[in-house]
């Protein structure tokens, strides 16, 4: 089973909303100057972009994105003659040697398929002292709206296992973070944790999104039959906290790296 990545739509409503806060943190993080030419890699529906340019005053942005539908999305949500939206992935960048003052990517590096080359396509389009930098998701650990999930899975059905994040993208962690970056030709790599509340206002808003078969999760759930579905809702409606009036107040932690090209 892939991951699907195809509406814009639904990934907002799963994912996007979460990113959206974590982009913000991410930004403050790197502290850029005025000015700069970046590039978004892995842009999505433009959140990151978006944030980009309301709060860093770039002089462009690039956007990539392999998703058609998600681009779409992106430009018509977006509309700054700074931006340009194109498709295309992490291991063939549509963007000349040299042409970005600074590269980022967000909740998208443990997804591509050759991380090393992605890098090294990133090194390739910044200047000599620009910067490269990214942030993922915690899966294995501090990301609990995912983590309930998988974990109310696999009590259900153990072979759920390898497809839990958590597993399947190791390089969602400090130390391979810190060795990819470094490996790729960056100095002075620093990791550090973002971390964000996600509360949902109810268990209807918590379980919408993973109807959607957009991303890993959501994916999984919908290709289980009706009745292993919803033994997997109400064990999940068991499990999760809850409060008096029916909140679900969870938070979700991601990892932010950043490096110099030499």
């Amino acid at each position: 089973m892939g991951d699907k990545w195809s509406n814009g739509d639904a990934y907002e409503s799963y994912v996007g909303r979460w990113s959206r806060q974590i982009g913000d943190k991410f930004l403050s993080w790197l502290d850029p100057c005025d000015g700069l030419r970046w590039v978004d890699l892995g842009c999505g529906t433009g959140a990151l972009t978006s944030q980009v340019l309301s709060q860093c005053n770039p002089k462009s942005v690039v956007g990539v994105e392999p998703s058609e539908d998600f681009l779409m999305l992106a430009r018509q949500q977006i509309k700054d003659k700074r931006v340009e939206f194109r498709q295309g992935s992490g291991t063939e960048i549509p963007i000349g040697d040299q042409e970005v003052d600074i590269a980022v990517s967000g909740l998208v590096l443990n997804f591509v398929p050759d991380q090393k080359l992605t890098l090294a396509e990133l090194r390739r389009i910044t200047v000599p002292g620009g910067t490269i930098a990214a942030y993922v998701w915690d899966y294995a650990g501090h990301v609990q709206f995912m983590r309930y999930f998988w974990d109310a899975a696999v009590r259900l059905d153990p072979k759920a296992r390898d497809k839990d994040e958590g597993i399947r993208f190791p390089i969602c962690q400090p130390e391979p973070l810190i060795e990819l970056f470094e490996n790729a030709g960056s100095r002075d790599v620093i990791v550090e944790p973002i971390d964000i509340p996600t509360p949902f206002s109810d268990f209807d808003d918590y379980w919408a999104p993973f109807l959607s078969g957009i991303a890993p999760a959501p994916g999984y759930c919908m290709s289980l039959d009706k009745e292993h579905r919803e033994r997997l809702k109400n064990l999940l409606r068991e499990t999760l906290p809850t409060d008096a009036g029916g909140r679900i107040l969870l938070a979700a932690r991601a990892w932010a790296v950043r490096g110099e090209k030499v």
